[in-house]
């Protein structure tokens, strides 16, 4: 059993960390810029990151590496350097980890539309996650997070990608992103995405981003009603509603004392991996530690 899997033993609630972006932005990542770039050219800001976050109470952290996939990778001409930069992401995660915070290695989407809505194939999209996955998990991270995703053959691509590159060397958690009338944007209900994943052999499952607390909770309503006894649910909501500020900045009205009630209502629904989106940083994850009664077991 790894880090992962032994914190849910060891402890009822484990509390995740919140945004990378928001972070980045904030220490001033260019609109535009490629943040997996930082893991190489400036591994001090993405340290600091992750220690706000574990100084917070996360009992997980997860890597800079959502846009690391060759797709993504190419809009910066950055194709080539796909394990070089995953391989460093999960790198700079695990040594601020530690041996007991454990490190989820983020596997955002492709950013591409798969066959026939688009023109990606499914072993192109398999091949891709893959190549993301085998590089995370050399550079150290104990679960693989398929997140974001709107569609459920992206999804079975990535998990797909996951067990061909590492097999079962580390445990797969999946989320997806339910932000269109309580569907994702490629008309997934919460029960069907809890259904076909877990068919698929998954046990960690959720809802992650979206447009804030209340559809978060809308849809862990639905999972928790339905969930197998052997799932582990993990809701990871947007700190609120994203605003634009004068000067193109963009706020988010969630928070902390918002995202704490948040973290205590998906926890009574039965949540037991809680973590927070877009817009959080620090602050809300230490307000979410309070609320819930958990502290880093560091």
């Amino acid at each position: 059993m790894n880090r992962f899997e032994q914190l849910f033993v060891d402890h009822p609630i484990v509390l995740g960390d919140g945004a990378m972006g928001t972070m980045l932005q904030r220490l001033g990542l260019e609109p535009g810029g490629a943040p997996e770039l930082l893991n190489v050219e400036a591994p001090d800001t993405i340290r600091a990151v992750h220690q706000g976050y574990v100084d917070a109470g996360s009992m997980i952290i997860t890597t800079n590496s959502f846009g690391g996939n060759r797709f993504r990778l190419a809009l910066h001409n950055l194709q080539a350097r796909v394990a070089e930069l995953n391989r460093a992401a999960a790198q700079l995660a695990r040594e601020v980890a530690g041996d007991r915070v454990a490190v989820a290695g983020s596997i955002g989407p492709s950013g591409e539309l798969l066959e026939p809505l688009g023109t990606l194939s499914f072993d192109e999209a398999r091949d891709a996650f893959a190549e993301q996955a085998a590089a995370l998990v050399e550079g150290g991270v104990d679960v693989l997070l398929i997140e974001t995703m709107s569609a459920l053959e992206e999804v079975k691509a990535a998990i797909e990608g996951v067990r061909q590159a590492v097999g079962d060397a580390v445990p797969i958690a999946v989320t997806m992103t339910f932000d269109t009338r309580g569907h994702t944007m490629m008309g997934v209900s919460p029960v069907q995405a809890l259904r076909t994943i877990y068919e698929w052999g998954i046990r960690y499952i959720g809802s992650n981003c979206g447009n804030g607390p209340e559809e978060t909770i809308a849809a862990m309503t639905q999972m928790a009603e339905h969930k197998p006894e052997d799932v582990i649910l993990i809701a990871q909501s947007n700190a609120g509603i994203p605003r634009w500020k004068s000067g193109g900045e963009i706020v988010y009205d969630g928070t902390p004392e918002v995202m704490a009630e948040y973290a205590q209502r998906v926890r009574d629904l039965g949540v037991r991996y809680i973590g927070a989106c877009c817009g959080s940083t620090p602050d809300h994850i230490r307000a979410m530690a309070r609320v819930l009664g958990v502290a880093s077991p560091v």
